[in-house]
């Protein structure tokens, strides 16, 4: 929060001086596009999907436990995702199978920051819910990462790529808050 209170102070001062010098420095085309971004800046800081990213993070390196939501003992996968939703007022799905029926599906392409993917369990070839995250960032190549508590390699909260062996796990994403 203090970042973007930082850039808009700095963004502001920048237009602001620009303005207030005869020998304008920064063109009005420049001026127009810096205004548009500072008016949309508190916009972005304030979203949900931003706060839901923010909190999930804050839960990194949570140790994974089995069949639990609690964080002072660890997360399981699906645990791990209720706890997040149920800080920002979403209930009444707590595991992988619940997810995948909970909420909108929307297609991978169509995805956003927020939603949440549906994954088989370990064994890509039984096609049915065993595994969840949340879709942290997509970067301007479409190119997907999410945050989940994993049982593997990591043992916890992490962020993955969705590639390779979670992509040929990968079941379906839903949207759960508008």
């Amino acid at each position: 929060m203090k970042k973007v209170l930082l850039t808009i102070f700095l963004l502001g001062s920048f237009v602001f001086n620009g303005k207030a010098q005869d020998n304008v420095s920064l063109t009005m085309q420049y001026q127009k596009m810096m205004e548009k971004v500072i008016n949309h800046i508190p916009e972005v800081a304030n979203s949900t999907s931003t706060k839901i990213m923010s909190f999930a993070e804050s839960l990194l390196g949570t140790r994974y436990r089995y069949a639990s939501s609690n964080p002072k003992v660890g997360f399981d996968c699906s645990g791990f995702v209720s706890y997040v939703y149920k800080q920002f007022g979403f209930s009444g799905a707590r595991s992988s199978a619940d997810f995948a029926n909970k909420g909108k599906a929307v297609k991978l392409a169509e995805a956003k920051v927020g939603d949440v993917l549906v994954f088989t369990g370990s064994n890509a070839k039984v096609r049915r819910p065993g595994h969840v995250g949340i879709i942290y960032s997509i970067d301007e190549d479409g190119k997907i990462k999410f945050i989940h508590s994993s049982s593997g390699k990591a043992k916890g909260v992490t962020i993955t790529n969705l590639e390779g062996y979670y992509k040929n796990r990968f079941l379906k994403a839903v949207t759960v808050m508008e």
